[in-house]
């Protein structure tokens, strides 16, 4: 409904323009707070026409080590179009209650510099739009540190599960495949 708004409208002046009326995917649609933050981010800006890796985290999993990985694959390609995105999620009972804990594990600990979402349902009813569009078109997460490749659309490309780290050879070769490199 928005890009027909936004489509009349451009009519009504007689121009249309490609580039500033993309639309956006409607499972990235929507604002998410940052960890630790009041601030919050749209997600279509974030990721528009970039590709994306998405994951869902605890702070006090037996894999938030792979936070060390996955800020060296956001420094790799970051420049080259990949964004990173952390949702922080209790589903699995393994999150710090505290957001200031569970940042300073992120950010501190782990030098996290990629966005980090505040604690979200990646699972079970109350399932954020992404993370039920995710499950949706290739498996919902059934632990912590599930990777999802996107493309430039918002389409999934790939699921990487808990076990792939990010060092991993084929998590790499999808991104570089991905960014066309």
């Amino acid at each position: 409904m928005k890009i027909l708004y936004r489509l009349i409208g451009c009519l009504g002046m007689g121009f249309i323009t490609s580039t500033t009326y993309a639309a956006c995917a409607p499972h990235l649609e929507g604002d998410y707070r940052k960890l630790h933050s009041s601030e919050s981010i749209n997600l279509c800006k974030l990721v528009e026409n970039k590709v994306t890796l998405v994951l869902n985290t605890a702070s006090h999993c037996g894999f938030a080590p792979q936070f060390k990985g996955l800020e060296a694959l956001n420094k790799k390609y970051k420049d080259k179009g990949l964004v990173v995105v952390g949702f922080a999620s209790d589903d699995f009972n393994q999150e710090d209650k505290d957001e200031g804990n569970a940042a300073g594990i992120c950010f501190v600990n782990f030098g996290v510099t990629f966005t980090m979402f505040a604690p979200t349902h990646v699972r079970g009813d109350e399932v954020n739009n992404l993370f039920k569009y995710l499950g949706s078109e290739s498996e919902a997460p059934q632990w912590n540190f599930n990777k999802y490749l996107l493309d430039k659309n918002g389409k999934v490309i790939q699921h990487f599960g808990s076990m792939t780290g990010p060092d991993s050879k084929d998590l790499k070769k999808a991104i570089e495949k991905a960014l066309a490199i």
